[in-house]
């Protein structure tokens, strides 16, 4: 392989495309969210371009908008996570896993289950997105009548953090004897009861799956805002960051692995993947034509509703052809209203034009030929804004295979991505190292 720095490449699946208008886009699969022999096809293709992993986003509640315009939306009904990502594990073999779980609506006691399970089916490509859950309806469909406070949030998702990793540390790598002689199938004194009682949470444990193959699947985190960074800083070994920019992928780049400095962690512990929506063409204006009918295919009813959930206020009153009003702040997510705003102000969009760019996609994206896109996503990768990027494609199945038939070989080409995986891990292809275990420590190396 090349000694040059290496991208790393997600899929970001939800389970299929982000944008609104995908599903109606000439050729794509309408069903392709839910129908499992196309998300199969997918992640094998994935698969055979060497990606990193095939990401699996996760919604607790229908997205938050009018069902007039939600029933435009392709996203509106999904697999489970775990359930599809085990099914895929079966017919895969070296990409990663990745599933969001959230840290406000279930136990750790469920979450360490389950990502130690997919662990082990999978032979250790599992990854965890901790998500804090924005969405104040997913509330409703766990027994509150009020979302949790956002600050509040992410001090529960911190110790909720602690909870998990020390739950999938509960046995010695050596616990399990499986003596067959002697009787003997675990060693008990290699088995740790965490006994947790936090400000939050409380529990006994220990986790009854044995340790996860890579020791903890791998810590994937997205919040942008202070908290979420800090977080990200402390914990997380992949950040989904959201920049439409390189100066802002940069400050990100900068602030995050500066926080690690701080806190003495390694740099190369984490790897920041910024998402990036990718429309390939033969030409610059193919590849332009392309995005332009995609955008064109969004429907006004959900144009205002995606407006309405980035901001986190109802923007069906606001005058569409005036500028973005002054908006308070809710208990939605901080950093996806920022950076809606942040959007009308520097590009001095109305609220119409704010609306469809956001009810497509509107952030980061490279619109292009094969060999611009490299261009684009070299300059990330040489200057800092980014480690690699979670992909995102417009339409489904030909907005993958355009990028894995033409993007792939030109940076495997550049020697900027790989062309074989290097081990049999997520954490082998991320070039992450294996967590040690807290509780049962290894043994120091004898001196020489």
């Amino acid at each position: 392989m090349s000694g040059r720095k290496q991208l790393k490449l997600g899929a970001f699946m939800r389970p299929a495309s982000i944008h609104t208008g995908a599903w109606r886009y000439p050729g794509a699969y309408p069903d392709a969210n839910f129908n499992f022999g196309h998300l199969k096809r997918f992640a094998q293709r994935l698969e055979a371009a060497k990606f990193d992993a095939f990401f699996m986003a996760d919604h607790l509640a229908l997205l938050n908008m009018p069902v007039e315009a939600l029933k435009r939306s392709h996203t509106a009904t999904s697999f489970e996570p775990f359930t599809l990502l085990s099914a895929l594990a079966a017919v895969t073999d070296r990409i990663g896993l990745v599933a969001t779980a959230s840290t406000t609506f279930d136990a750790p006691f469920h979450i360490a289950r389950r990502f130690a399970s997919l662990d082990h089916i999978s032979g250790g490509r599992a990854g965890w997105n901790i998500v804090t859950t924005s969405n104040p309806d997913a509330a409703l469909n766990f027994g509150l009548d009020d979302h949790m406070d956002h600050g509040e949030r992410y001090a529960r998702a911190r110790e909720f953090y602690d909870v998990v990793t020390g739950l999938w540390d509960s046995w010695a790598d050596d616990a399990f004897v499986r003596d067959q002689d002697s009787g003997l199938y675990f060693d008990p004194a290699r088995l740790h009861v965490l006994g947790h009682k936090g400000a939050h949470l409380s529990v006994r444990g220990p986790l009854h799956i044995a340790r996860p193959v890579q020791g903890w699947p791998v810590i994937v985190q997205a919040g942008a805002s202070e908290a979420g960074r800090q977080l990200a800083a402390e914990t997380a070994e992949v950040v989904f960051a959201a920049h439409g920019h390189l100066e802002g992928g940069r400050a990100f780049y900068a602030d995050v692995k500066g926080r690690m400095d701080a806190l003495g962690r390694s740099r190369d512990d984490l790897k920041i993947l910024p998402g990036a929506f990718v429309v390939v063409g033969e030409t610059v204006e193919e590849a332009r034509a392309k995005r332009a009918h995609l955008d064109s295919l969004v429907h006004e009813e959900s144009a205002i509703a995606s407006l309405s959930i980035a901001l986190g206020h109802d923007a069906s009153g606001f005058d569409p052809d005036g500028p973005l009003p002054d908006i308070p702040e809710t208990n939605a997510s901080k950093s996806g209203r920022e950076r809606a705003i942040a959007l009308a102000r520097r590009e001095n969009l109305t609220v119409r034009q704010l609306a469809q760019r956001l009810g497509g996609y509107a952030g980061l994206a490279f619109v292009g030929t094969p060999a611009t896109i490299a261009d684009e996503m070299e300059e990330w990768l040489e200057t800092e804004g980014s480690d690699g990027f979670n992909v995102m494609f417009p339409y489904l199945p030909g907005g993958l295979d355009d990028f894995v038939d033409k993007v792939v070989p030109e940076l495997q080409r550049r020697g900027l991505f790989r062309r074989e995986y290097e081990g049999t891990t997520l954490r082998d292809s991320l070039g992450l190292k294996r967590p040690a275990n807290r509780f049962f420590p290894e043994p120091a190396a004898p001196q020489a």
